[in-house]
């Protein structure tokens, strides 16, 4: 037994080596792979050998030969399962499916929680950063409904619609997954710990194709954006302006055979700007979540697996409060405020704010869901 275990450990090694050898492409990696029979014939293969390969050029050569001169391929292995992250490699069993299909697949993922489950619905949903309460409102609703019926929301855990979509989600009852653009052992942006957690710890999964320790870099920002889309069945855009990040995405979605909607917007708001301008183009209308459902055929889905969309209720949390703790709890939402903020909105003093937040906090009326970061429970 514990020789079987360490022969995986050892093959994990350098599986992780290989995924993360630099200047070659992942469909090269395959075919080496593949040519090799395995990640470790290829950290043995002589270079002579290596050189005579014709699917290689010779920068990837070099690549690959300056790659094995590296060490603590152990270590590195350790620390990544050291915090809690798993690693997926395109030949494991665990690999999406629908990520196989894409020209320019990741070799490997590094996983928090779960990869999504292959056999549910699965949308994503993406939007402007910094979005109105308009398209706060309908990201969360739409969320919560689909999740509700068993559809899991994929999304990029930014600020804005992202978390949106991911806080509405975990409203519904149901799963969601974040794909970021830094290392699953990296929380970002900072503020969404508390959201990170809890994603977490309602089964769902924080994913990503960079190796732990990866910063949060511009660059990589866009290109995550076709795991988001490569994994889900559709996208739906929530709010998005004419040269919105989301409109990547898109085009992505619609490369992959992936249906497009998009959430009708204001003529007069630039940030419904591009979501209208797909509408014109022939993207589905997002009116309703019922109407979505329905579409799907998936209206009854919900009740039948025991995923029932929790009912609206009045918000009675108000009138049993008194007064100084109801303006508090009147300025928060779904999206985190900070103590100054609410201090400001309810113009009173930071410590008054402070002691209110608290109060209500112990009350289980509000969540402190990062450093002094609050939102409504």
């Amino acid at each position: 037994m514990a020789k079987k275990e360490d022969e995986k450990e050892e093959k994990m090694e350098y599986e992780y080596w290989l995924a993360n050898v630099r200047g070659v492409s992942a469909r090269k990696k395959c075919l080496l792979r593949e040519y090799m029979k395995s990640a470790k014939a290829v950290y043995y293969i002589e270079e002579t050998h290596l050189r005579s390969l014709t699917f290689l050029n010779e920068k990837e050569c070099d690549a690959l030969v300056q790659a094995k001169r590296q060490t603590g391929l152990k270590e590195e292995t350790d620390k990544m399962l050291g915090k809690g992250i798993r690693f997926v490699p395109w030949c494991s069993a665990e690999y999406p499916k629908r990520l196989k299909e894409l020209h320019d697949f990741p070799y490997a993922l590094y996983v928090k929680g779960n990869l999504p489950d292959e056999r549910r619905k699965k949308a994503a949903l993406v939007g402007a950063r910094k979005c109105t309460p308009y398209g706060e409102k309908y990201a969360v609703d739409f969320a919560r409904s689909l999740a509700g019926h068993g559809v899991e929301i994929i999304s990029g855990m930014a600020r804005g619609i992202d978390g949106m979509g991911h806080r509405g989600a975990l409203m519904g009852g149901g799963r969601t997954y974040a794909v970021l653009g830094c290392g699953a052992d990296i929380c970002y942006p900072k503020e969404h710990i508390g959201l990170c957690v809890d994603i977490l710890e309602q089964g769902g999964g924080i994913i990503s194709e960079y190796p732990p320790g990866t910063p949060p870099l511009p660059q990589h920002f866009p290109a995550r954006n076709r795991i988001i889309s490569g994994l889900s069945d559709v996208v739906l855009v929530m709010e998005a302006g004419r040269r919105s990040g989301s409109l990547i995405t898109v085009d992505m979605a619609l490369e992959q055979g992936r249906d497009v909607y998009a959430l009708p917007g204001p003529v007069n708001s630039s940030l419904s700007d591009g979501c209208n301008r797909l509408i014109r183009q022939g993207a589905g209308i997002l009116l309703t979540p019922q109407l979505l459902l329905e579409e799907w055929g998936m209206s009854e889905y919900g009740e039948m697996r025991g995923h029932r969309e929790p009912d609206k209720k009045p918000d009675k949390n108000e009138k049993m409060l008194e007064s100084p703790e109801k303006l508090v709890y009147s300025c928060l939402g779904l999206y985190p405020k900070s103590v100054a903020q609410v201090a400001a909105e309810a113009k009173i003093d930071i410590r008054y704010a402070m002691e209110l937040l608290v109060a209500l906090e112990l009350e289980g009326y509000i969540r402190e869901i990062s450093k002094n970061q609050y939102i409504i429970a």
